[in-house]
């Protein structure tokens, strides 16, 4: 074979090379595009459900109101009837009673049945004139009737001096209700009235208190653990040990820590009056979960430390612990940040480990040794029902995601800034 020959051939071989590897290339570019593809449809996806779903849900009325309804009682001071000029600016569906000044809508209560909704109250409604008819410490107090409320029953006078009611306990539409009020009543007596309920109020209190307790619990020790590791600790079989342990138990569900937080942090907990599932134990419960987690990403906040810093100290003069506090920590600061994002990301998003320690009834005022609820478990209490809120669900998922995001772009900034800091 001529040398030219060989030549053509190593050409036509080298052809057939680049043929196959492009090939290659292709398939692999191919299924590297499509798992793309399918990530951000699938995360897409569940966003448009998530908003679409509970964005309506959301408002300030859901993020302040209690998740129980309450019931009031009052009385009026003011009862006779006026002369009161229909708005212009009335909804659809709502009705406005031109003898006592207020508007009523159908609406939809915590448990989804529908409700007479006030909706507006003129200046000098007699409803502003309600005193509490409710046995108590508030009794006889003037108390002015709110809006977004669910009117049970107004009683008022008819022409014959008769006492009548009506309302959602006559089985009143928003219409039969104002046309009865203004065609047959000369006065109102009082009113029975309760909040919608379904409000996440406590369930936001709670998640914060879990959220400070867990992390005063965990960091100082998960961070000075880290160090240990890192700094301290001999590079050693038993260092690696505790280190493999530590990864272990990163991988345990942490419904096992809940049944564990039960059976072992309880009596701590029954200590300082806790007799129920409460936010203490929760608080002990989550700390342990985040070890692991805070641990790790302490100790690999420290490796990224450059070692010249550390002999540049000593060199100086400084101690071991001079050189951990005042030259490690700092520059290993954007690092323990992130490991806390990561904390209370997974403290807010935690459910099943909070399911036992916590307790899933919702409660309004929640305190530190009772039972409450936190974003995540409100949410599978909504949906563990016969008939799921897939409206609550989704609009408290949406609140979930905004304080994520909010945390993310914090501490983001935090690191930024600190950063140029520290290149300055």
């Amino acid at each position: 074979m001529s040398k030219h020959e060989a030549f053509q051939e190593r050409i036509s071989k080298n052809r057939g090379m680049t043929a196959k590897r492009r090939s290659i290339d292709g398939v692999r570019n191919f299924f590297t595009y499509l798992s793309a593809a399918l990530a951000v449809f699938v995360l897409g996806s569940i966003f448009v459900f998530v908003f679409q779903r509970g964005a309506k849900t959301l408002s300030w009325d859901l993020i302040t109101e209690d998740f129980h309804t309450v019931k009031y009682m009052v009385n009026f001071t003011e009862q006779e009837a006026g002369d009161f000029a229909v708005p212009d600016d009335l909804k659809e569906g709502e009705y406005f009673s031109t003898k006592y000044g207020f508007g009523v809508m159908e609406g939809t209560d915590a448990a989804k049945d529908t409700v007479i909704l006030l909706t507006r109250k003129a200046e000098d409604s007699p409803l502003h004139s309600g005193v509490n008819a409710v046995a108590g410490d508030t009794k006889d107090k003037p108390q002015d009737v709110p809006t977004h409320v669910n009117v049970v029953k107004i009683a008022y006078k008819n022409q014959e001096g008769e006492t009548k009611s009506a309302g959602q306990v006559r089985h009143h539409t928003p219409q039969e209700f104002v046309e009865t009020l203004d065609q047959e009543s000369t006065g109102i007596v009082s009113m029975n009235y309760q909040s919608l309920g379904g409000g996440i109020r406590g369930s936001i209190r709670a998640t914060l208190m879990l959220i400070g307790l867990t992390l005063l619990i965990s960091l100082p020790i998960g961070i000075f653990a880290a160090i240990y590791l890192h700094e301290i600790a001999p590079k050693n079989g038993f260092t690696n040990f505790i280190r493999t342990s530590i990864e272990m138990l990163n991988g345990v569900p942490s419904i096992v820590f809940g049944l564990m937080g039960m059976a072992i942090f309880f009596p701590i907990t029954a200590a300082f009056g806790a007799t129920t599932p409460n936010i203490l134990l929760g608080a002990i419960t989550m700390a342990v979960v985040l070890l692991p987690v805070t641990i790790r990403q302490t100790e690999e906040a420290l490796i990224t430390v450059p070692d010249k810093l550390r002999m540049g100290s000593l060199s100086l003069g400084a101690t071991q612990t001079q050189t951990i506090f005042k030259v490690v920590l700092p520059n290993a600061l954007p690092g323990i940040l992130t490991s806390i994002l990561l904390s209370v990301s997974r403290i807010i998003g935690e459910s099943a480990a909070l399911i036992y320690t916590m307790g899933t009834f919702v409660v309004d005022n929640p305190h530190i040794t009772g039972r409450a609820t936190t974003l995540a478990v409100q949410i599978w209490s909504v949906m563990s029902g016969e008939q799921p809120n897939f409206e609550l669900a989704t609009a408290i998922s949406i609140l979930v995601l905004i304080i994520v995001l909010v945390l993310n772009v914090s501490i983001k900034l935090i690191t930024r800034q600190l950063n140029k800091k520290w290149k300055e």
